[in-house]
């Protein structure tokens, strides 16, 4: 089943229960979505890489927004980021445990030859490349810098 029609029985199912936080997320993600098929200009769907992409990048919007939010002590506005980023996730592949995130980061740094952090930007990009959308950024680089150091 394609992501599209995965948003839209989520957001009948959300329209019934009267979940207002769901359906605001849910009702994010399809216009995101329309929004990059326009950008194509092309009225066939947009690839799986670039709808887990989309998603990624929305769950991220709202973290950072909620972290802002708690940080200025706003916890009626964190939580509801913070909702929505949960029920985005969910179409989300599984994200993999830190081990296996090093194991990917030890594999690029083999086949690179990879010294030190001057070649960070190389074992960077073949391990999000290899992990997208099943690791959050932040983590492969704090893991690559740990490696490299």
């Amino acid at each position: 089943m394609s992501l599209q029609v995965e948003i839209m029985t989520a957001m009948k199912v959300a329209m019934k229960e009267k979940n207002q936080t769901a359906l605001a997320a849910l009702r994010a993600v399809k216009s995101e979505i329309l929004l990059a098929q326009t950008a194509t200009g092309s009225k066939e769907d947009i690839s799986e890489d670039e709808e887990i992409k989309i998603l990624s990048k929305m769950v991220k919007q709202r973290k950072d927004s909620a972290a802002i939010f708690l940080e200025q002590d706003r916890k009626d506005l964190a939580e509801p980021e913070i909702a929505q980023a949960e029920i985005i996730s969910q179409f989300l592949p599984a994200q993999l445990s830190e081990a296996e995130i090093t194991e990917a980061v030890m594999s690029a740094i083999a086949a690179t030859g990879a010294a030190g952090m001057k070649d960070m930007g190389r074992v960077m990009g073949i391990v999000s490349g290899k992990l997208a959308g099943k690791a959050d950024g932040k983590t492969i680089s704090n893991i690559v810098k740990a490696k490299l150091s």
